[in-house]
C-alpha cells in the first residue's frame, strides 16, 4: 500500500481496518472468482463499518471518475452506509463476468440498532480490477412493506432453490432478462405477455406470495400505469437470474428474478418510499 494511500484512509478515519490483499487481473479477464471476492470485500466492508477496502480499489481515471450513490443519491463512501457497521444475517450475489458487475442482497434483521434490506450493484473494469461503481438502495422500517424479519424468514426458505443450474439446462442472457422485462413492462401494459412460472414465489418487501404449493403463482396482479424506467441490469446466467435497479415511478427500486427454462420462478423486490 502506498504513502498517500495510507494517508487518505487516515484522513477518512478508515486507516485502523487491515485490508484484503489486492485482487491480481487475471489473464482470462473477469472470472466469477474475482467478482466473488469483491463481494466478500463489499460484505465485510458493512459488517465492520469501515469501506476502506472499497475506497482502495476505487478507480483513479479521470476520465471515468467513480461513481457512488445511495436511493439514487450521490454520495461518497466515507459518508456511506457502509460505514455504519451492520450484523449481516443472510446475504446472496448475482456475478455477471459479461459486464463484469455484481448484485448483492444484504438481510440484516436482528441487528440491535436499525434492521435494514439493502440491495448494492457493483461495476468494475473489464478485468475486474478497478471498482467504477457502486449502487445501493438501503430499505428499513417507512419503506414499502418492510418487514426484515420476515425477509429474512422467507428467504432462507428459499436457499434451495437460488442454486447454480447444471450447465446444460441454462437460459441466455437474452431470455433471463426478456423474462425480468416483461414482468417490469406488465405495469404500465397489461398486454405483454409475461413467462410465468408454476410455482413461482414473490418477495415484496416482507409479504410473501407462497405457501410451498406447487400451484403457487407470481402472477397476483400488479397496478397499472406505472412505467419503470432508467433500468441498470446484473446478469448471471449460472444462477439464472436477473437484478434491475430501476426507477418505479418517481422512486428508487430493485427487482431481483430467479429464471428457469425461461419462465418467472422467484421474485424479490426492493422500493425505497422514504423521502
Amino acid at each position: 500500500m502506498t504513502r498517500l494511500t495510507l494517508t487518505l484512509l487516515s484522513s477518512l478515519g478508515l486507516g485502523s481496518l487491515t485490508l484484503a490483499a489486492p485482487f491480481s487481473p487475471s489473464a482470462e479477464g473477469c472470472t466469477r472468482e474475482a467478482l466473488k471476492a469483491h463481494t466478500e470485500t463489499l460484505l465485510s466492508a458493512q459488517t465492520s463499518g469501515n469501506p476502506a477496502a472499497l475506497i482502495a480499489l476505487q478507480t483513479a481515471d479521470t476520465t471515468t471518475p467513480f461513481i457512488y450513490t445511495e436511493d439514487f443519491k450521490s454520495k461518497t463512501l466515507s459518508s456511506s452506509i457502509l460505514t455504519t457497521a451492520q450484523k449481516i444475517d443472510h446475504n446472496r450475489s448475482l456475478l455477471d463476468t459479461t459486464q463484469c458487475a455484481t448484485y448483492t442482497e444484504i438481510i440484516s434483521a436482528t441487528d440491535p440498532n436499525t434492521p435494514r434490506v439493502i440491495g448494492t450493484q457493483m461495476r468494475f473494469d473489464s478485468t475486474a480490477s478497478k471498482l467504477l461503481k457502486i449502487e445501493t438502495l438501503v430499505t428499513q422500517p417507512g419503506d414499502w412493506l418492510f418487514n426484515a424479519s420476515a425477509t429474512l424468514r422467507y428467504a432462507r426458505q428459499e436457499e434451495t432453490i437460488w442454486v447454480p443450474i447444471p450447465e446444460s439446462e441454462r437460459d441466455s442472457r437474452a431470455v433471463i432478462q426478456a423474462a425480468g422485462d416483461a414482468y417490469l413492462d406488465l405495469f404500465n401494459n397489461k398486454s405483454v405477455v409475461v413467462p410465468w412460472g408454476t410455482p413461482c414465489q414473490r418477495l415484496e418487501g416482507g409479504a410473501y406470495t407462497g405457501r410451498g404449493l406447487p400451484t403457487d403463482s407470481c402472477n397476483v396482479g400488479v397496478p397499472s400505469g406505472v412505467p419503470i424506467t432508467n433500468r441498470r441490469y446484473v446478469i448471471d446466467e449460472v444462477l439464472g437470474s436477473v437484478d434491475a435497479f430501476v426507477q418505479f415511478a418517481s422512486v428508487p427500486d430493485s427487482h431481483e428474478f430467479r429464471v428457469e427454462k425461461g419462465k418467472l420462478r422467484l421474485v424479490h423486490t426492493l422500493t425505497v418510499m422514504r423521502k
